[in-house]
């Protein structure tokens, strides 16, 4: 960044990293209370049956056992859970929270709360379960398939509505019947678990005398968890408060409520105490929320000059056993996202969702973008194989280029600004070194990619188009307190993001004090502003940081009219001078006037509370408080470029990733070190889900990815040492401060970029590289099957 910038642009470690280092970090599990108790579920073991019989009689006889609720129970107590995202023609527009059919294996049908989590869990295993099994429905296709059992009763299909988006269908087959090569492919991509670091957690506490419900919950979204909340247990607004303590990680598991959640809340409120649940790491894999999830066949038409002509896709979107609140809109993103960073004459996507007996799908960082990119990458690769072109070529040729910009794409994205070319041309330069000599039996290659990321998803009048029931709007509160100090209160949340000392820059930026003034508060609904979307869709900062700016503006321009008010002159007139050091208090912090009279920034403000510096006036206020609600013009995108280097051993189908380079251009950046550590971050995310991370059941829909033994994250040593993240700078012209997002950025690419660079190291099996994980038995299969021997040979 510039000289001008005191704050912004630094890279400040965060504060709060040496509490959470030295073990005082306050998470869900972590809170004191007294007589709490405790929760455990009684959930489905089967992916698909009618709840026959709920029998608690020997859990409710224990004396350890406060409270047992089955179906019918949960059924007096609870409404169901509001969808906010859903699809034309879809069937159901709430989640029941009392299920009396299991339409997955992990689902929650009743709740056993005791003196323990032992007991809670001990008794959960003692109430009889009854159920009448109904047939399983576990893949897409066979939910699609003539004659399959439905999933919502009512129905005639499993489908669960849909939506089209793009160019109209005569505009797509002109373009198509002029092409010289059409390349057309069926993707998979698979589910996967978000895996946070915190499995998700809530401790709900009931006052009768007063009819408040506090919960505390590990939670990205807890504006909308409150919402929620009065709706399943007809609460007024003002008598439910949400808290997220310390959270560790959600990439999008977090921010709605589940049904399971919710019981507890329902317990909390029968028993008018506290009760707590902390979920286990088996019940995070087998029934929290899972990510991705999309069957899709997708086609690219291209000139014989290498001109996109047409882009067409057809998105299965798997639902699970019901849409959750967000349900297709992950799909919905990646058919808007399609089209990417390219010209194309014509392009469209229809999402068709479908309801399948698995845990259902929703949010995950990078929901839709990354499986857009996946899709249109590849397709671009194959062409230019086809054509004979060097595919960096390929796509350069069809970039949108910085003069076209602003750039509406068929689906009705409009691009803000940036220089696509520019980064792709960057991360492929970046890869440029010389090859090590491989044995005959090892392929190496490299690969670069390109995307555009929506960030500072809003305004809320686009949601309101899209028929989507939440605000898009955020809302901050900056207040300087009688003794200088500054505390900024915003509805974002942090997940272990950075975003408090993100903000703090920021404020401290506007306002011209040290750093260490400025407090952030985040997380709590009786104080927080209301924030439907808060810390998701790489729109925190970008949308709170640009109320926050506006905020900060309007505070220094009061502090300066009392000052000025004070020293007899004009507020143009003052200057203000703060040491990097110094105390409000302090003589170094003070506002000046030319001749040398000065005030310091505590009395200012300890003026403006007392009333003093604003004569007559009966209108301004009083308080050194600001409250701005930004509701941006548009969205603003984000965007990057990607290389990576693999090498293939062909006798063993083991892909390793020797070399990764990625540029991006988020706008301004407040705090480089936090920025580079959510790209590397989302790259070694993505680097998971393109080499190992699927989410698997039994043919009966049994979830057989129970543990970090089964499921596969990446460690260390799959993350090549030779990593490096450059960032450019465009400013977006539609968000105060120019600030873009970044949070999901990283994770967008991996997948394509791993998956082409495999394609460019052995072109035999590239026309197979359309599904994920690029597992070595996977890999192994694709070559021997196009007779590639593990000498490195042909046969």
């Amino acid at each position: 960044m510039t000289e001008e910038h005191r704050h912004i642009g630094k890279p400040v470690p965060p504060p709060h990293h040496d509490r959470l280092a030295r073990g005082h970090g306050r998470f869900l599990a972590d809170l004191p209370t007294d007589r709490t108790l405790h929760a455990a579920f009684v959930r489905s073991p089967l992916a698909h049956a009618e709840v026959v019989g709920f029998d608690a009689t020997t859990a409710g006889n224990d004396p350890r056992c406060a409270l047992v609720l089955g179906p019918d129970n949960l059924a007096e107590r609870t409404a169901p859970i509001p969808t906010a995202w859903r699809l034309p023609g879809q069937p159901e527009d709430r989640i029941p929270v009392a299920a009396h059919t299991a339409r997955y294996a992990g689902q929650p049908l009743g709740i056993v709360v005791a003196d323990t989590p032992t007991a809670a869990e001990d008794l959960a295993e003692a109430v009889r379960l009854d159920l009448a099994p109904l047939p399983p429905v576990p893949t897409v296709a066979e939910a699609l398939a003539e004659h399959a059992p439905l999933i919502v009763p009512g129905t005639t299909s499993n489908e669960a509505g849909q939506i089209r988006f793009g160019a109209p269908q005569e505009d797509l087959t002109s373009a198509f019947s002029r092409a010289a090569v059409v390349v057309a492919r069926e993707f998979t991509l698979p589910r996967v678990n978000h895996a946070p670091l915190e499995p998700r957690g809530v401790l709900a506490a009931y006052d009768p005398g007063t009819g408040l419900l506090t919960v505390h919950a590990s939670s990205q979204s807890p504006h909308s968890m409150r919402q929620d909340l009065c709706a399943v247990l007809g609460l007024r607004a003002d008598r439910v408060r949400v808290i997220a303590p310390d959270v560790g990680g959600s990439f999008g598991s977090k921010v709605l409520l589940y049904p399971d959640e919710a019981m507890v809340c329902a317990a909390a409120v029968a028993l008018g105490t506290a009760v707590r649940w902390v979920e286990s790491r088996a019940e995070n894999f087998t029934s929290a929320y899972q990510g991705r999830g999309q069957h899709t066949t997708a086609r690219l038409a291209v000139s014989a000059e290498g001109r996109f002509l047409g882009l067409d896709a057809q998105i299965l979107a798997d639902l699970g056993g019901y849409a959750t609140q967000a349900g297709s809109g992950p799909h919905q993103v990646a058919a808007l996202n399609l089209q990417g960073p390219y010209h194309v004459d014509a392009a469209a996507a229809t999402v068709t969702g479908v309801y399948t007996t698995r845990i259902p799908t929703g949010a995950y960082r990078g929901y839709g973008m990354q499986e857009a990119a996946f899709i249109r990458e590849r397709l671009i690769d194959e062409a230019a194989r086809e054509l004979g072109l060097s595919p960096a070529e390929l796509r350069l040729r069809n970039l949108i280029r910085p003069e076209e910009l602003p750039h509406t794409t068929h689906t009705g994205l409009t691009y803000d600004s940036g220089d696509y070319g520019a980064a792709l041309r960057r991360a492929t330069e970046l890869a440029e070194r010389p090859r090590p000599a491989d044995p005959p039996w090892v392929r190496r290659a490299t690969a670069a990619v390109a995307a555009v990321e929506i960030s500072a998803f809003a305004p809320s009048a686009l949601l309101e188009a899209f028929g989507i029931a939440w605000s898009g709007w955020e809302g901050v509160r900056l207040r300087i307190n009688h003794d200088g100090t500054v505390t900024a209160y915003a509805g974002v949340t942090a997940v272990g993001q950075g975003i408090e000392t993100s903000l703090a820059q920021i404020a401290a930026e506007g306002l011209g004090v040290p750093l260490d003034w400025v407090r952030v508060e985040l997380g709590d609904t009786d104080t927080a502003p209301h924030s439907d979307l808060s810390a998701q869709a790489s729109r925190a900062l970008t949308l709170a940081g640009g109320a926050l700016v506006i905020a900060a503006r309007r505070l220094a321009d009061r502090m300066r009219t009392l000052a000025a008010d004070f020293l007899g002159t004009e507020p143009e007139r003052v200057t203000q001078q703060i040491a990097a050091t110094a105390g409000p208090a302090s003589l170094d912090a003070a506002f000046h006037r030319p001749d040398g009279a000065r005030i310091t920034w505590r009395e200012v403000a300890h003026r403006g509370y007392r009333g003093w510096g604003r004569g007559q006036s009966t209108t301004d206020q009083i308080r050194l408080d600001e409250s701005v609600d930004f509701d941006p013009p548009q969205i603003t995108f984000a965007y990057g470029a990607h290389t990576a280097e693999v090498t293939v051993d062909l006798g063993t189908g083991r892909i390793t990733v020797t070399g990764y380079w990625a540029v991006h251009d988020s706008g301004v950046l407040v705090n480089p070190l936090i920025a580079h550590g959510q790209i590397v971050g989302g790259i070694t995310q993505g680097l998971g889900q393109a080499l190992t991370e699927e989410a698997t059941v039994d043919p009966e829909g049994v979830p057989t990815t129970r543990s970090f033994g089964e499921y596969t994250i990446p460690a260390a040593q799959d993350v090549p040492d030779n990593l490096v993240v450059e960032h450019t700078c465009t400013p977006s012209t539609a968000i105060p401060g120019g600030f873009k997002g970044l949070g999901e950025g990283g994770t967008i690419l991996p997948p394509a970029a791993v998956a082409c660079a495999v394609a460019a190291a052995v072109p035999e099996i590239a026309h197979t590289l359309t599904s994920l994980p690029l597992t070595p038995p996977r890999v192994r299969a694709a070559l021997r099957a196009a007779g590639i021997t593990a000498e490195g040979g042909t046969r």
